[in-house]
């Protein structure tokens, strides 16, 4: 089916192919909405309405859009991901947005190239362990960096808290005789 669609002039093609995967992750999408409401209504109730959940949600609602569209250039999370939206109950203004770059950006990349780039790619990492390895660390090291960065940036030290930085005699709380 897919090289029937993609046999057809690029504008067809284009359409076709978006409208294929718009339909798609709004479908997951709703289903993890669906999901998500059918849950309020069970033994869940208190789970779902935790301060962890409602904290998950605030950050979906934030981040989320960005993950959404970046999905849809990876092959095997982007129904996860799409899903994770509609279960974290993502407001639409963000989604909406968000599937329309990525369906685009997908569209676009299926009605030219396809996957014989990815194809072509996976071939050359598997014919040499090294380059599989070296793809595998510069993953680990983009993901690790990322990380480290986030928490530094959440982390920030406040000298007024730190016990370090604030001299303790001068909170009466010096121990006698040592």
């Amino acid at each position: 089916m897919m090289d029937s669609i993609v046999s057809l002039p690029f504008i067809w093609a284009f359409g076709i192919l978006f409208v294929i995967v718009m339909l798609r992750s709004n479908g997951t999408y709703w289903a993890g909405r669906g999901l998500a409401a059918g849950g309020r209504k069970t033994k869940m109730k208190k789970y779902l309405d935790s301060a962890a959940v409602q904290r998950a949600e605030k950050i979906i609602a934030r981040w989320g859009a960005p993950a959404v569209s970046v999905s849809f250039l990876t092959i095997g999370v982007q129904t996860a991901i799409n899903m994770s939206a509609g279960l974290g109950r993502m407001p639409l203004r963000r989604y909406i947005p968000a599937t329309v770059i990525g369906s685009i950006a997908w569209a676009a990349i299926y009605a030219t190239i396809g996957l014989a780039a990815f194809d072509a790619a996976v071939a050359a990492a598997a014919g040499s362990p090294w380059a599989l390895l070296t793809l595998v660390l510069l993953v680990g090291a983009a993901a690790l960096a990322t990380h480290l960065f986030r928490v530094s940036r959440r982390r920030k030290l406040d000298i007024a808290d730190c016990p370090v930085m604030t001299p303790e005699s001068s909170s009466g709380t010096e121990v006698a005789g040592a």
